[in-house]
């Protein structure tokens, strides 16, 4: 199995599939190469799977062209910031700042000052799921985790958060 080795000062061996299908295989520097190898063909079964789960999520997901890029973007900065002032102000808070990013892995953030980032690939889904987002970020102004205090504010003000949140591994 071909893969792309990486060594490093790291203890153990670790498998990455890249969002392009690229294996690649994490490696304390002075292993030895064959039981890299011994490694992976171990793991064969596991890295095709992921493969193949990560071929039709490219798919489902192409990247966009760049004209398609600047709606999304041009979208994201027009309708995200009056979305967070309306919930924002049904909430009772105040972010910081707004920033529309690129990021590829998360659809927002939230700093520990209360700005607010969120990636033009969002506008991509369904007004429900961004307004998940929105709510979501903006609950981690009150509570900084994921703990139950958190889930009960976000379903005080999205009683279907659940539902909206499947909209988003669609």
């Amino acid at each position: 199995m071909e893969y792309e080795l990486i060594r490093s000062k790291r203890k153990s061996i670790a498998i990455e599939i890249t969002r392009d299908c690229r294996l690649l295989v994490r490696a304390p520097s002075r292993y030895p190469r064959a039981e890299i190898d011994r490694f992976v063909e171990s793991r064969r079964d596991w890295i095709e799977s992921h493969m193949e789960s990560q071929r039709l999520r490219a798919e489902a997901h192409p990247e966009p062209d760049e004209a398609e890029r600047r709606r999304l973007i041009a979208l994201a900065k027009e309708q995200l910031p009056p979305l967070v002032a309306r919930y924002a102000a049904a909430m009772g808070l105040t972010p910081s700042r707004i920033t529309i990013t690129g990021a590829r892995t998360r659809f927002g953030s939230c700093s520990g000052k209360n700005a607010l980032s969120f990636s033009w690939r969002l506008m991509e889904y369904p007004r429900e799921a961004v307004e998940l987002v929105v709510v979501h970020e903006l609950c981690h102004f009150v509570h900084k985790n994921h703990g139950p205090e958190f889930y009960r504010l976000l379903g005080s003000v999205l009683p279907d958060h659940r539902e909206r949140k499947a909209l988003l591994k669609k």
